[in-house]
């Protein structure tokens, strides 16, 4: 799809399978504007068909025309901004990939946590002249690396979160398994609910959510007894891969929590490797590889660059 930013707005140039649409079906049910957005629209008159504000139950659209968005209208920085490198993987004007490094949070849990990820994309927001909060689509633990996908804007997030509820988001992800890991290949189908006796860990409980990780080694160190393997969420429960690798009996590497062994500091093996989706607006693929930090004691960039190759389908 044909889309172009001016200014404050999006413009898109209706599509064929657009044709006999009505500017309410395409915010509706193609984008899924939330009802506080589209009553936001509708009062500031910013949707416009062709330079004109026709009303949109009955207003129809025909392939060509110029469907204008007001989406970036700025917005107030509603955390505290902090200095970070951050290391970008993928930027547009909806869509911000952020490679994050092991050992933060992703977002503050007090209000005086300023020293997460979103901090840090708060003061790259606003050393770039980009006027608004970043919202997390997905989070990962505060020791776990890798690929976190944000949006720019209220719509973005609102159809990304919709994305990642269908499962249309693929998450990727490598790690450091304990022993040797069979069959090579598997489907972990356990629910997953929170440890009473613990504040903060879960565990296999049959009262849980339901949770499906799938798995694939990769290669299997014997001298270290520590098998490299690839996996990808069907759901995204908390900890679930941490939570289900340990149940099998092959808990990450450094992950003391749930039973794992090495002196990393706590640091688990696991790093989100690679993310892939299809853009809510241009509705293209976007493949992105999160490459390990060059200090990293568990992966190498060339473990990351072989997946770029790989088929993205769970």
């Amino acid at each position: 799809m044909k889309t172009k930013r001016t200014g404050d707005w999006l413009e898109v140039q209706i599509p064929e399978k657009w044709n006999g649409y009505t500017i309410e079906k395409i915010l509706k049910k193609e984008w899924n504007v939330p009802r506080k957005l589209m009553h936001s629209f509708r009062s500031n008159r910013e949707v416009t068909l062709n330079n004109e504000n026709p009303h949109w139950k009955t207003a129809k659209v025909k392939e060509g025309d110029t469907l204008r968005i007001r989406l970036f209208r700025p917005q107030a920085l509603e955390v505290t901004p902090t200095y970070m490198d951050i290391d970008v993987i993928y930027e547009d004007d909806h869509l911000l990939v952020v490679n994050k490094p092991a050992g933060i949070f992703t977002h503050p849990n007090t209000p005086d946590d300023h020293d997460t990820l979103v901090n840090g994309v708060a003061f790259y927001f606003q050393m770039n002249g980009i006027e608004s909060t970043p919202k997390y689509v997905h989070r990962l633990d505060r020791d776990t690396s890798g690929a976190i996908l944000f949006a720019k804007h209220d719509l973005a997030i609102a159809m990304l979160g919709k994305e990642l509820q269908e499962r249309k988001i693929k998450r990727t992800y490598i790690a450091l398994a304990q022993g040797k890991v069979k069959p090579r290949r598997g489907e972990i189908d356990q629910p997953i609910g929170k440890d009473r006796h613990h504040p903060v860990r879960r565990r296999v409980s049959e009262g849980g959510q339901p949770a499906v990780t799938h798995y694939e080694v990769i290669t299997y160190d014997p001298a270290h007894k520590v098998s490299l393997i690839k996996l990808q969420l069907q759901t995204g429960r908390t900890h679930q891969i941490r939570v289900h690798l340990s149940h099998i009996g092959h808990p990450l590497v450094g992950d003391k929590m749930y039973g794992g062994k090495g002196s990393f500091d706590y640091n688990q093996a696991l790093h989100a490797a690679r993310l892939t989706l299809i853009h809510p607006f241009t509705e293209k693929e976007i493949k992105c590889l999160a490459k390990p930090s060059s200090d990293s004691p568990f992966f190498t960039s060339e473990q990351v660059e072989e997946l770029g190759d790989e088929n993205t389908g769970t």
